[in-house]
């Protein structure tokens, strides 16, 4: 239900891992010229609407806006049945409140994907709901990994992993762009700036994933003692600094995420 660009990462994840075929699939989304794009281009038949999605599926990706949540769990909730497995990944919507709109003892997962899911390279984040067991977390898992990785983690944390992971890529998109930006001021070419902006980050993402070292200790292995990277370093952890910006940044969407959800994430 929702078939915007999450959603799609995701169907596209599930047809080249064979996850599962485009039969297999079926999409609601109000949006006619979204429908028939993901027809198109996929091979995957349209619902009537959200109630005959339901009511033909085993489990249900929630993939709607959060403003929009109340208003789709009202028009399927007559319909949903104890043995399907709902899956959430509308930020700052607790499960207990997705449960509370189906009728009782419905399993929801709750899900924190991110948008490099839309190149494989996802980092998800799932929490259960009351019903949901080591079964219902195992298929969640499953369908989000063939987008990249997945933790498992408490209901409570996900107000922290929405302002980490969830939006995230944002932060280094900003990054990125302001690097680049600084790459012109120094007097490099745009196309020049900007390709070296993408592919420094892109590299130093997998070095840090790949090598085992710790970040700092990363760090340190660059920065040479009255270098230019020391200096550089210097500016970004001055005052107001790089490091206090960003932990400023993750607060403050961490309060978003909980204030979305009514506060009632802890």
């Amino acid at each position: 239900i929702g078939a915007g660009n999450m959603a799609e990462a995701l169907i596209k994840g599930w047809l080249q891992n064979r996850i599962m075929d485009a039969e297999d699939i079926i999409i609601a989304d109000a949006s006619a010229d979204r429908r028939r794009y993901i027809k198109e281009t996929y091979g995957i038949a349209s619902a009537i609407d959200n109630a005959d999605a339901v009511t033909r599926a085993s489990v249900v990706l929630l993939a709607v806006k959060p403003q929009v949540m109340a208003d789709v769990l009202r028009e399927i909730s007559a319909h949903a049945d104890p043995d399907q497995l709902f899956i959430s990944i509308a930020a700052g919507i607790p499960a207990a409140a997705i449960e509370k709109e189906l009728a009782g003892g419905i399993a929801v997962v709750r899900v924190m994907p991110n948008t490099p899911a839309l190149v494989g390279r996802g980092m998800s984040a799932i929490s259960g709901g009351t019903y949901a067991g080591d079964a219902q977390l195992g298929e969640a898992e499953k369908l989000l990994k063939a987008v990249g990785r997945v933790i498992r983690v408490e209901e409570s944390a996900m107000d922290a992993v929405t302002a980490v992971s969830g939006s995230g890529p944002a932060y280094l998109f900003h990054f990125i762009e302001c690097l680049a930006d600084a790459a012109e001021e120094a007097g490099l070419p745009a196309d020049i700036a900007k390709e070296l902006a993408v592919r420094t980050v892109e590299g130093a993402a997998l070095l840090a994933a790949g090598s085992g070292d710790d970040p700092s200790v990363l760090r340190e292995k660059v920065t040479s003692k009255g270098g230019t990277t020391e200096a550089a370093l210097r500016i970004l952890g001055g005052e107001h600094g790089l490091r206090e910006l960003l932990t400023r940044a993750v607060i403050a969407a961490r309060d978003r995420s909980r204030a979305l959800s009514g506060g009632t994430q802890g």
